[in-house]
């Protein structure tokens, strides 16, 4: 089915978000491939919705991922693009815009990918503090009291696309 075929009712039903379906779909099997995470935790969500909304928005018309046969071209393109969050996160924004000005508002492929971007975007998780790991120090008591981790809020899309990453390093 097409990204623009309906619900079978000419034209004037429901239009099916093909195109997103198919991308998240592979970044999934991308990710549970991988291994790297619970499909059940907001981390995995957090990793699937980065790779897709990448996926999705680097598509060529027409274009339908395949998770069997990912060309060596696409996945190099792939890495390319999740390897640099701060990039990351501004070519995710540019490519958004971009889309919203030449697409139909009434998109759902688009309406999808907007809704994945902000809830990467605003949705905060709990994770390890990378920052605040450094080398091991010899004095005494210089460590975070007790040993422990140091945690702290961070937004999805951070964690979620070191995921993301990892998996297409994987295919």
């Amino acid at each position: 089915m097409r990204p623009e075929d309906t619900d079978g009712t000419g034209g004037n039903g429901l239009r099916v978000p093909m195109a997103w379906l198919a991308t998240e779909y592979v970044a999934d099997e991308l990710l549970r491939t991988g291994d790297l995470m619970e499909p059940t935790t907001l981390e995995f969500r957090a990793g699937r919705d980065a790779l897709a909304l990448t996926m999705f928005l680097c598509e060529r018309p027409g274009e339908t991922p395949d998770p069997s046969a990912l060309p060596g071209s696409r996945v190099d393109e792939l890495r390319t693009l999740t390897a640099y969050e701060v990039t990351w996160r501004g070519w995710i924004r540019e490519r958004l815009a971009e889309a919203e000005r030449s697409a139909d508002p009434e998109d759902p492929d688009l309406a999808l990918a907007r809704a994945a971007w902000r809830w990467l975007e605003e949705t905060e998780l709990l994770a390890a503090d990378l920052d605040a790991i450094g080398p091991a120090s010899w004095e005494a008591g210089a460590g975070p009291p007790g040993d422990q981790e140091v945690r702290i809020w961070t937004p999805a899309w951070q964690l979620g696309l070191p995921l993301g990453h990892l998996a297409v390093h994987l295919c």
